[in-house]
């Protein structure tokens, strides 16, 4: 099949696509950098960083409002606002969150409560990478990278049809690269070639991207579907303030803990305790299933005061409660968007694409560049 457009229409098409690429250019290449940096960080501060793991043992971790006691006595001041629990060889560690999106992280022994290391994520290597990824680090920077992923969106599909072939003997050079040509053909390919290949897996990673950018992207699956939440996404819990002498708040923390605890051995990889910041809100236990994947969580809530676990019909609730397609896909969103919903192939395609797309703004102003020369 082949697409032989009107040479008025194809040249409108290739200047909207030279002309997006220029302005957005840089923020395309630092967010594509970013992501295929990002996307083995777990495998990479499992490596480089010692304080994330622990001997593993058969002894029972300690009790949630201990470990978060240690913590607050390492940072002065400061309350804990999260507290997650890995494997039996990870270490445990609580958040401390600031204004402007960064935190400390305290790690500790799950058994014995040994600090292991405070550090201030303002100073992470892997921390700065992600904020690089969607803020730039700098004011409005989080708008810039949507509205520059939403372009780079137009320019994949605009790029698509100034790639497809108009004619048979078109065909064989569209897949090929000249890796004997002159340096200019070489450039030119690199950018088509690889630009048309990495396009597939950019599409799905520019689209989830995009489902973080705009809240009517992230409708859009349950358009397309015709379907509804299968989940009331609005409507949180609220703690009973009425009983608010009926337990402490570190009793009421350990008894969510220890209703969790058998299913840490059983069902779950790693929990996340997120601690209320109000005095209606509820305690949120964000359990996952597995250390791969995060779309099939089970998002659980309990009475701050009782710790009395709520019915799930609240924010994204249990996963075997999902009862629609799009309700599955939207909350694949993450791990679409990493490639790990298909495993390591996935991982290592949505790595390989994202220096594909770092290089394309280069290999595209070379071809600008070498036009404006011969002219």
């Amino acid at each position: 099949m082949f697409l032989k457009l009107p040479p008025a229409i194809r040249k409108i098409i290739l200047q909207i696509h030279l002309w997006l690429g220029l302005i957005t250019g840089l923020v395309v290449f630092i967010v594509s950098i970013t992501g295929a940096i990002y996307c083995f960080a777990p495998e990479l501060q499992q490596l480089t960083q010692p304080y994330r793991s622990v001997e593993a043992k058969r002894d029972r971790f300690l009790p949630a409002s201990t470990l978060i006691a240690i913590a607050e006595k390492q940072i002065p001041d400061k309350k804990a606002k999260r507290l997650y629990y890995g494997q039996p060889n990870k270490a445990a560690y609580a958040l401390f969150f600031e204004k402007g999106g960064y935190y400390h992280t305290v790690f500790m022994n799950p058994y014995d409560g040994t600090v292991l290391k405070t550090k201030n994520m303002r100073k992470d290597f892997y921390n700065i990478i992600l904020y690089l990824h969607f803020t730039l680090l700098i004011p409005y920077g989080q708008e810039i990278v949507g509205w520059s992923t939403l372009i780079f969106f137009i320019m994949i599909i605009s790029g698509i049809i100034l790639w497809w072939p108009r004619n048979k003997a078109a065909t064989k050079a569209r897949f090929q690269i000249k890796l004997k040509a002159s340096p200019k053909r070489l450039n030119y390919d690199l950018h088509n070639v690889l630009g048309f290949y990495s396009s597939w897996v950019l599409i799905f990673t520019v689209f989830t991207g995009l489902i973080w950018a705009f809240d009517g992207f992230a409708n859009t699956i349950y358009k397309l579907t015709g379907e509804k939440h299968s989940i009331i996404q609005q409507k949180l819990p609220v703690s009973d303030t009425s009983q608010k002498n009926m337990l402490t708040p570190q009793k009421a923390i350990d008894k969510v803990w220890y209703q969790v605890e058998n299913e840490m051995r059983s069902t779950y990889k790693a929990v996340e305790l997120i601690l209320p910041q109000t005095d209606s809100a509820a305690i949120l236990l964000r359990a996952n299933p597995s250390e791969k994947t995060f779309y099939k969580t089970d998002y659980r809530y309990f009475d701050q005061y009782t710790g009395r676990e709520f019915d799930n019909a609240y924010g994204w609730g249990k996963y075997s409660d999902v009862t629609t397609l799009s309700d599955r896909i939207r909350r694949m969103n993450y791990d679409i968007h990493i490639g790990a919903v298909m495993g390591y192939p996935g991982r290592i395609a949505a790595f390989l694409a994202a220096l594909i797309a770092a290089s394309l703004p280069i290999t595209g102003l070379l071809i600008w560049l070498g036009k404006r020369k011969r002219k």
